[in-house]
Parts: structure tokens; sequence; C-alpha cells
């Protein structure tokens, strides 16, 4: 995935906590793309306006606007990007968000998660895309 002269992908990362935040910028820098970060999903709903991304890394559980409603958010207003959604939890998988997860068919990563977990499921969504 590192850049070989072509425009660099670009990837929203949806998440709360400053550590993972910091984390995720880290990998995905260093693989090529180009990272922003909003802390809940009312940022990233007026980010999703201003700027272009290839894939949204979304946190489910985010205050103000949660993963799932920024979710519903995408799907009516950005359907085009739906398919470069990938979900992160660190839910211990309850039913609601097990039911949540298969509903919406996305690829989604548990938390705590390492950074090649994250670089891995990353480079499936893009491979994905390109189909």
């Amino acid at each position: 995935m590192k850049n070989s002269g072509v425009a660099a992908r670009r990837i929203l990362v949806v998440e709360d906590e400053p550590v993972i935040s910091r984390v995720c910028v880290q990998s995905l820098t260093g693989e090529g793309l180009e990272v922003d970060v909003a802390v809940n999903g009312s940022v990233a709903e007026g980010m999703l306006w201003n700027r272009d991304y290839d894939l949204i890394l979304i946190d489910i559980r985010t205050p103000v606007m949660n993963g799932k409603q920024l979710y519903q958010s995408i799907t009516e207003k950005h359907p085009e990007l739906v398919r470069g959604v990938i979900f992160t939890t660190g839910d211990v998988m309850g039913s609601d968000t097990e039911n949540f997860l298969k509903q919406s068919g996305r690829l989604f990563l548990l938390k705590p998660f390492a950074p090649n977990e994250l670089v891995a499921v990353v480079r499936d969504a893009l491979r994905r895309l390109e189909r």
C-alpha cells in the first residue's frame, strides 16, 4: 500500500480515544495513506462534505453521534461511501452490536487491535473497493 507516485488514498478515522487515534494515524500514514481524525460522528459528518475519502474507520461508540448513527447518515447522504466503511468496537460483541455488524455487512475490527491487524483490514477494504 505504499504510495507509488499516484494520489494517496484518504481515510477518515472516527475515534474518540486519543491513544487509538494515534495508533491509527501512525500505522496508516506509514502505509502511504492520508489520514484525518474526527472525535465523533457529528464532526465526521461535517468532514465528509468537505473532503473525499476512500475509507472510513468508524468506532461504534463515540459521544455526540455514535458510529451506528453516522453509518445511517452515510447510507442516506453519501451512499457511494458505504463500501468503504470499516467499524471498530470495544464492545464485547453484545447482541445489539453483533446484529448491527451482521446487518451492515461491513468489515470490522475488535479493540484492542494491533497495528498490523489494522493495516491488514485496511488493505482488505482497499482491495474490495478495486473490484
